[in-house]
């Protein structure tokens, strides 16, 4: 638990009270965390240590920050809070319900009573079911070019398909290297239609139908791709489409109406984060798949504005 070092100015509430609890301790929420500390609002940071990039060793494309592992990221973020006086606690929370405050409980006993919320639990990506995709994740293993494909450009790459949007995956990274080959795995060749197959030949991108029966790893590193008929294709990347699975179980428990996308269900917000559940703002992945650390940071930062100036008018009309 980071220690309150210096007075928020709101004293006056009990130990267990807070002007705002944030669910996560992702960018998002660390970044609704530091508005909301600056702005001196009593604010607790609930974070169950299990951020969504956490299998990469680097971050891409947030300015000045370029580069940096997210661990290291996420450390920078904590002990910034800290200076303002917000707490973080290492813990899950495992209910909320509302009433004059949200009463949140954490999985470890303990009760704390909140006047609004912000939910940025994220999402967990699940991985396609075949030997060792799950073990290079975040490594040779990718999933989105935008965060790794400098890094591995012009490398002969592979693309698992695995949904209608897999071709689409194929077609992005080809801006990256010329030798890309996409393998339909449990996709069937009459799926793709005519004009899949115009835009993967016009990109080069050769399609190779058949099973992926595994990852061939060599001194700690991917080779190749081995089918299910036993043919070898040398690979060094392997990109793979993620099934998201977006953690609203507090959202949904709370009420909020959910949008269902391709990509999941996510809360209907508006443009600060704003659930349909008064005092209830969501950031980051927990309202869409595609939120990078630089968009869930921003995220973060909307939310806690809005959250600062619908405290203090809440607290103007109520006479306090």
């Amino acid at each position: 638990m980071v220690d309150v070092t210096e007075s928020n100015g709101n004293e006056q509430y009990g130990n267990d009270r807070y002007d705002v609890v944030v669910v996560g301790g992702g960018a998002a929420g660390l970044s609704a965390a530091l508005v909301l500390g600056r702005a001196r609002r009593r604010t607790l940071v609930v974070d169950a240590g299990e951020p969504r990039n956490a299998p990469s060793s680097h971050m891409q494309g947030y300015l000045s920050r370029d580069g940096m592992s997210p661990a290291e990221f996420l450390a920078v973020g904590r002990e910034e809070i800290a200076r303002y006086g917000v707490e973080l606690v290492r813990d899950r929370v495992t209910d909320v319900t509302e009433g004059a405050d949200f009463t949140v409980v954490l999985d470890g006993g303990r009760e704390v009573r909140a006047r609004r919320l912000v939910v940025a639990t994220g999402l967990e990506d699940e991985l396609p079911d075949v030997p060792g995709v799950a073990e290079r994740f975040g490594r040779d293993v990718l999933h989105c070019p935008f965060c790794h494909g400098w890094e591995v450009r012009d490398e002969p790459f592979g693309v698992l398909a695995s949904g209608a949007a897999s071709v689409h995956q194929a077609l992005m990274v080809s801006q990256w290297s010329k030798d890309v080959t996409f393998f339909l795995h449990t996709v069937a060749e009459e799926e793709l239609s005519d004009q899949d197959l115009r835009r993967l030949a016009a990109a080069g991108v050769d399609v190779v139908p058949g099973e992926v029966a595994g990852l061939v790893i060599d001194g700690d590193r991917l080779t190749g791709v081995r089918l299910a008929d036993g043919s070898l294709h040398a690979r060094s990347v392997l990109y793979v489409g993620p099934r998201p699975v977006p953690q609203t179980g507090l959202l949904r428990k709370l009420g909020a109406e959910m949008n269902e996308t391709p990509f999941g269900a996510y809360p209907v917000v508006d443009a600060t984060g704003l659930t349909t559940v008064p005092g209830v703002w969501a950031a980051g992945n927990a309202i869409g798949f595609a939120e990078q650390v630089i968009h869930a940071a921003s995220g973060g930062y909307r939310a806690a504005a809005a959250i600062v100036g619908d405290l203090l008018m809440s607290e103007l009309d109520a006479g306090v």
